[in-house]
């Protein structure tokens, strides 16, 4: 353990450190801590911060914690806590590297699909909290897919076995939001037959999830901070309490900075959830991935279609790119899943998506104008001739072997067709 600035580095300087605790409780002043930023970054030490109890509403500790710490525990504590926490830190770091690597790869994180830098930013985000039992903070637009981000976390922390326990903060009405979050006992109330576990309670030993956390009623907000002070649940209408070992995180499509200002959300209570923070990029922010995203989905839910999907038109392409997505990846489901039932065709269009208006797109040369209507003037023959190429060649006007040549240039010659289409003799 070192409690200054300069035991830390001599302790880095000399290689003495596999996991460390830096306690922040008594002698860091506020330019050690920015001091100390550029040493803890070695990925070989795995840091867990001690601290007591206001110092969380200091950024500059937050922010440290955040950035280079694994864990942390606020003083006093026992020393078993203290033990565990170091050396799943020091055992957490071996992963590091790999998980590194599984971002810069693309791969999908659970249900979350996408390269783009905005995403791949994500799954770094993902894998480096997931280390840690520290509370996380999610903040995003909604629709962006905020709870996708929170599974993603659970599973792949040291709690993945465990339950993990959703609550919408902002669906459930605030007279009930009480025993919903922390239980009753039987007879608590009129109509309360029988104890019923609050979902607090029922995340025990796993993570709880607490969406739209920024619809918290006051009330409520007090009692949610004095849980994560005490993590002891007193059930609506007992006289005990019962420990709950649970991981927390929460997250709003609120502005909290505006919240707190306008005194609609406790400034301490944002502070205890605001440990880790994830930033949820909108889906008009993820670039080509809007189109990868879209296809997933077609793959995801095409079994709903009352007929077999070729995929997505070139103008249902352009109407994904060029559409600002206010409601973000839930709307483009929904706009999915929508097309994939109403569409009559075998290839999604703008239409089917109701997205007919924004087809247009960035200006093109010539040449590229008079391929698409080429490609274009060729599927619509094919499509009312079912597949014939003699028929449609002759109301294009020009000879099969042509067509057949046509077809090639543009990528279209295995094209499927709902009657099976001639073949080309040639001589």
């Amino acid at each position: 353990m070192v409690s200054n600035a300069k035991d830390a580095r001599r302790w880095l300087r000399n290689d003495l450190a596999t996991g460390g605790l830096l306690d922040l409780s008594s002698n860091f002043e506020a330019h050690e801590l920015a001091a100390l930023e550029a040493s803890l970054t070695l990925t070989n030490v795995g840091w867990v911060a001690a601290t007591v109890a206001g110092q969380l509403e200091d950024a500059a500790v937050r922010r440290l914690i955040r950035d280079y710490c694994f864990d942390y525990v606020t003083l006093p504590t026992s020393n078993d806590r203290v033990v565990d926490a170091v050396g799943h830190a020091y055992g957490m770091v071996a992963l590091h590297e790999n998980a590194s690597n599984d971002a810069r790869d693309g791969r999908a994180e659970g249900e979350m699909v996408g390269s783009c830098d905005a995403m791949l930013s994500l799954f770094r985000s993902i894998r480096k909290v997931a280390m840690t039992d520290a509370p996380v903070f999610i903040s995003g637009e909604s629709g962006t897919g905020k709870e996708l981000t929170a599974v993603a976390i659970h599973e792949r922390s040291a709690r993945r076995e465990q339950p993990f326990v959703a609550i919408n903060c902002g669906a459930i009405p605030a007279h009930l939001l009480q025993s919903e979050l922390f239980g009753y006992e039987r007879g608590a109330f009129t109509g309360a037959n029988q104890r019923k576990i609050g979902r607090v309670e029922a995340a025990n030993g796993g993570t709880l999830f607490l969406d739209e956390i920024g619809d918290l009623p006051l009330e409520s907000q007090a009692s949610l901070l004095r849980f994560l002070q005490e993590r002891k649940v007193e059930r609506l209408g007992g006289h005990g309490s019962t420990p709950v070992d649970v991981r927390i995180i929460s997250a709003t499509h609120v502005d909290m900075q505006t919240a707190m200002i306008e005194g609609r959300f406790r400034a301490d209570l944002y502070h205890r959830l605001c440990v880790l923070q994830i930033d949820e990029p909108p889906l008009r922010a993820r670039g080509k991935d809007i189109e990868l995203l879209a296809k997933h989905m077609l793959d995801r839910f095409k079994k709903d279609a009352s007929r077999r999907l070729r995929g997505f038109a070139p103008d249902a392409i352009a109407a994904i790119h060029n559409y600002g997505w206010p409601g973000n990846v839930r709307e483009l489901i929904n706009r999915v899943r929508r097309a994939i039932v109403m569409s009559e065709g075998r290839q999604i269009s703008a239409r089917d998506l109701e997205l007919g208006e924004y087809v247009e797109v960035a200006p093109v040369s010539l040449a590229q104008a008079r391929e698409a209507a080429e490609r274009q003037a060729i599927e619509l023959a094919l499509l009312r001739h079912r597949g014939r190429l003699g028929d449609a060649a002759q109301e294009l006007g020009i000879s099969r072997v042509t067509l057949y040549r046509l077809l090639s240039a543009h990528g279209m010659r295995h094209i499927e067709v709902d009657a099976p289409t001639e073949h080309v003799t040639r001589g």
